[in-house]
């Protein structure tokens, strides 16, 4: 009988000194909020004006094409393709274009795990974007902000384009 007390939801039953109250009497305990309605909300029938939509869609225009501008778009991809296959036949090691392929796609995954990588280190990407920030800092002190430092980096700047160029010395 005090088995069916305990599980009935409106009863208490006292088992061995204790007190079990039921789920219903620790229910009815907890406040209940209660929230207003929504509020509603009025929609008008009548459409935008006509004007308005013209307006904003106006960059948008649609130009018809004749079929001779079709037919030279597809003359130029004809000559892109068979030029494109002329220089292919031109190649005599095959192979070495298809391992730089490769290493460059490498090259990319790889870099995009380093940087995947990095990018998860807590901290690390904050410190990083302070060291770049002081970096432009120092770039625009030491060379932009005066004339005379313009000068020598435009200086260097021709220096090296000869470099690597191969002109003068």
């Amino acid at each position: 009988m005090a088995a069916f007390a305990a599980s009935s939801p409106a009863a208490t039953a006292v088992l061995g000194g204790t007190r079990l109250s039921s789920s219903l009497s620790a229910a009815l305990r907890t406040p209940v909020l209660h929230l207003p309605p929504p509020p509603r909300r009025h929609f008008s029938t009548h459409p935008l004006p006509l004007s308005f939509d013209v307006a904003r869609f106006s960059s948008l225009r649609v130009k018809a094409s004749s079929s001779s501008e079709e037919s030279s778009g597809s003359v130029q991809t004809d000559e892109l393709l068979a030029d494109l296959k002329e220089k292919w036949d031109s190649i005599e090691n095959k192979s070495t274009v298809f391992l730089y392929g490769g290493g460059a796609l490498l090259a990319v995954w790889l870099s995009s795990v380093v940087v995947s990588a990095v990018n998860s280190v807590p901290l690390f990407p904050k410190i990083m974007e302070l060291v770049g920030l002081g970096y432009t800092g120092w770039f625009v002190y030491r060379y932009l902000l005066y004339k005379d430092s313009r000068k020598e980096l435009a200086t260097d700047i021709e220096d090296l384009k000869k470099k690597i160029a191969g002109t003068g010395e």
